[in-house]
């Protein structure tokens, strides 16, 4: 069986069964890894992959924006945990022929985002590679015991809920690779795009409340991100199509293929969680509710109210 029948769940389903997780440790199926400390505090740790031609273009993207992004969709990952980031670790495999500007530029990038979210460089690796650049980050964070948000704490009658709005990254790349002509509300989108903001704030008065049950970030898009948390909770999903937040912009650039960008286009890192609908005046971060958490069917499926289609979001392979 090829790679691309698996898929990437598959891939990382296969990859979860060999591994043997210690007592104590929360291994693959997260945001993060959490592994436990001699205090009250647990360590929360990911990593994240950016190669060109895959998740960037480099005769588009300035490098001081690849360098933010790259800290920032790891960064995410701790915010998708409730947790508070501490350190990254930069791994990166460069052309040789590469102007050292250009490596001026990314670190500056960088760094700008590690500050901003109080995420130390602290190391990594170089090494060269012939014509791609291949960028490795991990990063660390710290959260209290037990206040972590999982996966696989959705409860039936949960309300689903995203901070921010969809598809403003997926409407930036559509017109960057279609060649869209790069008009204010176009040029937002692919701002979008080149600069997520990571919730940490957002994630950590999340973490606070305990009626705020499953939680992770938006990589994939809801369509694929949500499943990751019906697989794990048990349980399947409604999303009311009429209720997902989306631009102004978005709505200008691409109002035939709103519902497709907002569930499927990826790369949003808004948070998406699930509460208690008890607590819903108790959240003090702007949020807009989607959907309800439903009893488990036959395959965690996501009932779309207001179109037939069946949204899949994004897939690696």
């Amino acid at each position: 069986m090829k790679l691309k029948d698996i898929g990437e769940f598959g891939l990382i389903e296969k990859i979860k069964q060999t591994t043997s997780i210690p007592d104590g440790v929360i291994g693959i199926g997260d945001d993060c890894a959490i592994l436990p400390q001699d205090t009250l505090m647990e360590t929360l740790v990911s990593t994240d992959m950016l190669v060109e031609g895959s998740h960037f273009l480099r005769s588009d993207v300035k490098p001081k924006q690849l360098g933010w992004k790259s800290a920032a969709v790891n960064i995410s990952d701790i915010a998708a945990m409730g947790g508070k980031p501490l350190a990254t670790f930069l791994s990166i495999a460069l052309p040789p022929d590469l102007e050292s500007e250009w490596i001026d530029d990314f670190i500056s990038g960088y760094s700008e985002c590690c500050t901003k979210y109080g995420a130390t460089l602290l190391g990594g690796d170089t090494t060269s590679c012939e014509d791609k650049i291949c960028i490795n980050v991990t990063v660390l964070g710290t959260c209290p015991v037990g206040s972590a948000k999982l996966r696989s704490t959705a409860k039936v009658s949960d309300l689903i809920c995203v901070t921010g709005n969809l598809g403003d990254s997926a409407g930036g790349l559509k017109a960057i690779l279609e060649h869209r002509p790069r008009t204010e509300d176009c040029k937002r989108l692919i701002e979008r795009h080149y600069h997520p903001v990571p919730r940490v704030v957002e994630g950590l008065k999340l973490s606070k409340l305990e009626g705020i049950h499953a939680m992770m970030d938006i990589s994939d898009g809801i369509a694929s991100d949500l499943r990751h948390i019906l697989k794990s909770s048990n349980v399947s999903a409604e999303i009311d199509l009429s209720k997902l937040p989306i631009s102004d912009e978005l709505k200008a650039v691409w109002p035939e293929d709103l519902y497709n960008l907002a569930t499927s286009g990826g790369e949003d890192y808004e948070l998406l969680f699930t509460i208690d609908p008890s607590i819903i005046s108790s959240i003090s971060i702007p949020f807009t509710v989607i959907g309800t958490i439903l009893p488990n069917n036959d395959n965690n499926t996501i009932q779309w109210i207001g179109s037939d289609t069946v949204f899949m979001g994004f897939r690696h392979f």
